[in-house]
């Protein structure tokens, strides 16, 4: 099994650049596990101490549960990935049934921060961008899907996402083995991660076609050549 991680800041693009090199890998030997899966229940928390929530912060990320989680994927075992709702801050009961594969993309803001996630990558893949560029699309994105104003969206960026962006997530990029410039519009680096992805998804299914020959049937061939 090959683990990516592929972190970034806020805004970057990363969710983009993953969607592309599965759509060139082809997405049946790919599975994406979520970092923002395992963002800590904070239901029970007035609306106003909500918005308070730091989600750019290392401790708001349930690390121990998704190390856990990886550890059984690269065991060969399926898991239970949580489903987290950023309109009520709070886990769902249902969770998603995540099987073994080949390749395992991990992808979020803070994957690189913890040493134990950096552990178990085997390519870490820091996707950058302007700062002008992610708090645009910060901006469209937690007013359509976050539910948040104008200017709750600068409040917050102000308060948390910048400072966190400058203390826990831009020093992680001295960690990563490829850097992304420009996010999802760089075709080239993505086309350079998905062809090393092609690559070894490649050799793994020459090794498992290998390996599907039985000895029975390699020891008889191997008896018949004798009697030649």
């Amino acid at each position: 099994m090959l683990v990516i991680g592929i972190a970034g800041g806020s805004g970057s693009g990363k969710t983009t650049v993953v969607k592309k090199i599965v759509n060139k890998c082809g997405g049946k030997s790919v599975t994406i596990i979520s970092q923002d899966a395992y963002y800590k229940d904070k239901g029970e928390l007035s609306e106003e101490e909500k918005r308070k929530i730091n989600f750019d912060h290392p401790s708001s990320i349930e690390f121990s549960l998704l190390v856990k989680h990886l550890d059984m994927l690269k065991k060969g075992k399926s898991i239970q990935m949580p489903i987290y709702s950023y309109l009520t801050c709070a886990r769902a009961k249902e969770t998603i049934t995540v099987h073994p594969n080949e390749v395992i993309i991990v992808e979020g803001i803070l994957i690189l921060s913890n040493p134990q996630m950096r552990r178990r990558m085997d390519i870490m893949v820091f996707v950058d961008a302007d700062s002008d560029d992610r708090l645009m699309r910060i901006i469209r994105r937690d007013i359509h899907e976050r539910g948040r104003s104008y200017d709750q969206v600068l409040e917050h960026y102000e308060t948390w996402v910048k400072p966190m962006h400058q203390q826990f997530i831009e020093p992680t990029k001295r960690f990563a083995d490829i850097i992304v410039p420009q996010g999802g519009a760089n075709e080239k680096a993505i086309q350079i991660l998905s062809s090393h992805l092609r690559h070894y998804l490649s050799e793994m299914k020459s090794t498992q076609e290998t390996k599907s020959v039985s000895p029975k049937h390699a020891s008889k061939k191997k008896t018949n050549n004798s009697k030649k």
